[in-house]
């Protein structure tokens, strides 16, 4: 079996350019403490003591100026985005219940589980905001309304759609 590969610290591209072996303890100490007092005075290191960057690496500080200035644009753009995708997918959320709603009482085919989980959801989020959110006791009401509201529509859905084939209870 050969030796295990291991990462191993370069003093080159560590930033420091002076191994940690090099120096004691203390002395790195004592830098450390008399870099935090200079900024804590507002002073800025001197160029040779900043960070030297290496060849053909950029930072955050290369980036060009954007052309607006400083304004959020990008930000914006993602915040509309994101508000294009909520309103999507609740509008295609909505596309499907229409659809299932057709289907379920037209007597094509039994969606009597996925309108008896809509109307719960819709229970369950009117008791969370009567109940104000409540707390841990009261965490629990809205799941037990949803589930007795969940049994309820589902019954009541069950029995419309087989009123309307003529006792079927389901198709496939």
């Amino acid at each position: 079996m050969g030796r295990r590969s291991r990462k191993r610290g370069v003093p080159e591209r560590s930033g420091a350019g002076v191994a940690a072996s090099d120096t004691s303890r203390a002395e790195r100490d004592a830098a450390r403490q008399r870099r935090a007092e200079a900024m804590a005075r507002g002073e800025t290191p001197p160029r040779a003591a900043r960070r030297r960057r290496t060849p053909g690496k950029t930072s955050f500080e290369d980036r060009p100026p954007a052309p607006w200035g400083s304004f959020p644009l990008v930000e914006i753009v993602v915040l509309i985005a994101l508000v294009l995708l909520v309103g999507g997918l609740a509008l295609g959320s909505l596309a499907g219940l229409e659809l299932s709603i057709r289907e379920h009482f037209g007597g094509f085919r039994s969606h009597s589980a996925l309108l008896a989980g809509a109307v719960a959801a819709a229970a369950i989020t009117l008791t969370y905001f009567v109940t104000k959110g409540g707390g841990a006791g009261i965490a629990v009401v809205p799941v037990v309304v949803g589930g007795v509201v969940f049994m309820a529509a589902f019954w009541l859905f069950r029995q419309a759609f087989a009123r309307r084939t003529g006792g079927v209870g389901f198709r496939r």
